[in-house]
């Protein structure tokens, strides 16, 4: 069974009144989008990763979710963040959305490949954030 203490980073995502859908819970589109801001943070605030002035982006290539329980607006949404495989380039992301009773409901992956984002060709993470990644591994 999946745990919170399966994942070694947790970051608190607050749902939003527009997250809802028609049926009354967050949409499944915006499941990736949490998925993406947990990764994003980490690298931005750990890791070092200039979004605006860097020289080097990550380019998401591949990504999956299963839905198992619904998450609805207002509440608080805990994340659970790590590093399933850490490649020269490339890094996988498993990721844990769990609810205010500690339900896991959702989880997921995403896989980057870091490019320099001149040429759009495949780079080595750079070393501050690969750093910061390995001690996401699992």
């Amino acid at each position: 069974m999946t745990t919170l203490a399966n994942y070694p980073l947790h970051q608190t995502v607050q749902t939003r009144w527009h997250d809802n859908d028609i049926y009354g819970h967050v949409n499944n589109v915006v499941y990736y989008s949490y998925f993406d801001s947990v990764v994003n943070r980490y690298l931005i605030e750990e890791g070092g990763l200039d979004i605006h002035n860097g020289e080097v982006v990550g380019f998401v290539v591949e990504s999956q979710c299963k839905y198992l329980k619904p998450l609805a607006y207002p509440e608080p949404v805990t994340a659970g963040l790590r590093v399933g495989k850490l490649g020269n380039s490339s890094v996988r992301y498993e990721l844990g959305l769990f609810n205010a009773a500690g339900e896991l409901c959702a989880e997921g992956y995403f896989i980057h490949v870091f490019v320099n984002k001149a040429s759009n060709t495949p780079t080595p993470i750079p070393e501050g954030i690969r750093s910061k990644l390995t001690l996401l591994v699992v």
